[in-house]
């Protein structure tokens, strides 16, 4: 029986090597040596180690602290710091980033520091975001075998600057750039603060490339989102990639808008020379009257040759986005099985909840994709899209549409409270266009898929997901009305969207209690069949008792920042939750397997690791910077078997 399991286990990573291969990827089995291990991301690893049947005995092994936390409360201090990173694990060293973006060096088996880097940026700017980096990208210099910076790390700052540093010393790569490092601030309508830098570059073709996380909602004319490609070695600039173009036909007055950025995670394929990029919405999220048109190539995934920067191919997964739909997860390049062929695809989701599947080559779709007609807006000035896309094969992951017969809440006073503000609704469905009245975005901006994005079991060919089931509710204020007193709903984060008619009022569809108004779970961890479009299964993850103490035993599920990973023993781990707690599932059935609590939420998505032949499992645990009833951190933890 071990002498079977063992061989149908080194099949499936037999077959997850072919297609890594495929793909370009060089790392070890024993390394994770990219943010989504492999340059297509899939997160999946195929050690086999750590298995479903000893999984219960993973215990702590080491523990190392950053020191790096703000609360937001310290005057000159910057706002308050979250923990994302994902580490990478490449040539015996483990490589991290911290929240004030210093790069960290540590032993893989004792978690003891090596070196660190400290780009030293301005912490004080008031980053939309908070003070967060998720990680590194790394490139093997061809040139420079046995010499310094022979394996480069690159990180891009919160303070827009792409640095380059010394894998073996954490000293700067000179000749990249002035001293290790380039400026990213040469963008139109750049504004420190609001255009900064979280989540990693990538690596293609001796090419980095380099996206932007810009403020949502403050004004229309937002910074550009303009993604660029440096070269690895030099730091010159190659070429830059424009997401928004005045269309034809549009005078110049009537197009005030900027962002449809690249802020989450980015994906490479060295084998068709391309990096695939998530963009998100064009500014501002929630009026459009200035940005006529489709908005392309915001809210999409778009092919561009590494070499050039040239568009390849753009697939749009909302048009003219009216709610925060951004891209948010990692595009994925792997294989699915359709009609008894494996066919190529880049899985694709965003914030509606829904997964697209493209082609890698053309961006045409290969699973089926409805256009639908969808409510119009009566905001004057305002334009909506006609239809958006839906696919038709796999379900959405979560709910689309509330009615006040299937309001949740913990009592009838509850449950009154929500129904009565859903019945004042203009629209309580996805895609219901934004109003004065004020319309329920479902999913809410926080997701359905965020940027914790997917991972793929190639053991089973299914889609490993995370989802949050958190509607919000949102009200267009006009501008004297705003200018006179009306500053929103309770609770609700409210802005002047300067430059248009309307301020915005943006808020969790909730309770008088503070509970979510939509029934639990509140989030969920699932594995999908896309070839067959359907979900095998699906499990609460998390919970809310730590944020919202006395429901937990009734609310099920909590929101998810920090995506899973599998490995090839059928094991899935994952984070995310509010509930400072890493789990581990079972692949084939999700059941709950491990679980351990940690001193804070590791919203971060983990790695497994080999080193010294003992398989590690390793995740963040720092908190978020957005949540403040979550306790802050500032550890990497690391588990392994006795």
């Amino acid at each position: 029986m071990r002498t079977m399991m063992r061989t149908m286990l080194l099949g499936a990573t037999g077959a997850a090597w072919l297609a890594g291969a495929a793909q370009g990827k060089a790392a070890s089995p024993d390394e994770w040596g990219a943010y989504g291990r492999d340059p297509g991301g899939t997160r999946f690893s195929p050690l086999t180690q750590v298995t479903p049947a000893n999984v219960a005995g993973l215990q702590l092994v080491w523990t190392f602290h950053t020191g790096d936390i703000s609360t937001g409360k310290v005057k000159g201090g910057g706002p308050r710091s979250g923990f994302e990173t994902t580490p990478l694990m490449l040539d015996g060293r483990l490589y991290l980033t911290t929240p004030f973006n210093r790069v960290i060096a540590l032993d893989p088996v004792t978690g003891q520091q090596l070196w660190a880097y400290d780009p030293k940026i301005d912490r004080a700017q008031p980053y939309g975001d908070g003070l967060i980096n998720r990680g590194l990208a790394a490139w093997r210099d061809p040139r420079a075998a046995g010499r310094a910076c022979a394996l480069r790390l690159y990180e891009a700052t919160l303070d827009a600057r792409l640095v380059s540093v010394d894998a073996a010393t954490g000293l700067p790569c000179h000749g990249f750039g002035d001293a290790g490092q380039v400026s990213l601030r040469d963008v139109a309508r750049y504004k420190p603060g609001q255009y900064h830098m979280t989540s990693p570059p990538v690596v293609v073709d001796g090419v980095v490339v380099v996206g932007s996380a810009i403020d949502d909602n403050a004004r229309a004319e937002m910074p550009s989102g303009a993604v660029r490609g440096f070269d690895a070695r030099s730091g010159r600039l190659l070429w830059t990639w424009e997401p928004l173009v005045k269309p034809a036909g549009v005078a110049a007055q009537a197009w005030k808008t900027g962002a449809g950025n690249a802020w989450s995670v980015l994906s490479a394929d060295p084998k068709r020379h391309l990096v695939y990029i998530p963009t998100g919405s064009a500014s501002p999220d929630y009026w459009g009257g200035l940005r006529p048109g489709d908005n392309r190539w915001a809210n999409s995934v778009v092919a561009l040759d590494t070499r050039t920067g040239k568009l390849r191919w753009g697939f749009q997964l909302v048009h003219h986005d009216l709610w925060d739909y951004d891209t948010s997860a990692a595009p994925m390049i792997t294989r699915i099985r359709l009609n008894g062929r494996m066919t190529p695809a880049v899985v694709a989701s965003n914030k509606t909840g829904m997964v697209f599947a493209l082609d890698p080559e053309t961006g045409k779709p290969v699973l089926p994709v409805d256009e639908r007609p969808v409510p119009q807006s009566t905001l004057p000035g305002e334009a909506s899209s006609p239809t958006q896309p839906f696919p038709t094969t796999v379900p959405p992951l979560v709910p689309q549409a509330l009615k006040a017969a299937d309001v949740w809440g913990i009592s009838d006073a509850d449950r009154k409270a929500c129904a009565a503000q859903l019945g004042a609704m203009s629209g309580t469905a996805m895609f219901s266009p934004p109003s004065e009245a004020g319309t329920l975005a479902i999913p809410g901006n926080v997701g359905g898929v965020n940027w914790s994005g997917f991972a793929w079991d190639a053991s089973r060919g299914w889609l490993i997901v995370a989802v949050t089931n958190l509607p919000a509710k949102v009200r267009m204020i006009p501008q004297a009305k705003f200018v006179s007193g009306d500053k929103g709903d309770l609770r609700a984060e409210t802005t002047m969207q300067a430059g248009t008619p309307y301020a915005l009022s943006r808020a969790p569809f909730m309770s008088p209690t503070g509970l979510p108004c939509i029934a639990p779970p509140f989030g969920e961890l699932m594995a999908v069949d896309l070839a067959a479009g359907r979900i095998v299964w699906r499990t609460p993850l998390g919970a809310v008792e730590e944020i919202a103490p006395g429901v937990g035993h009734i609310a099920k599920g909590s929101p998810v920042l920090g995506g899973p990973i599998v490995t090839a023993a059928g094991l899935v781990f994952v984070g995310g939750t509010v509930d400072r707690t890493f789990r581990a599932f079972s692949a084939e059935t999700g059941k709950l397997l491990w679980s351990v609590e940690l001193p804070a939420s590791a919203h971060a998505t983990p790695i497994t690791y080999q080193a010294g032949g003992r398989q590690y499992v390793l995740v963040a645990a720092g908190g978020s910077a957005k949540i403040d009833e979550e306790r802050q951190g500032d550890a990497v933890i690391a588990y392994a078997l006795p």
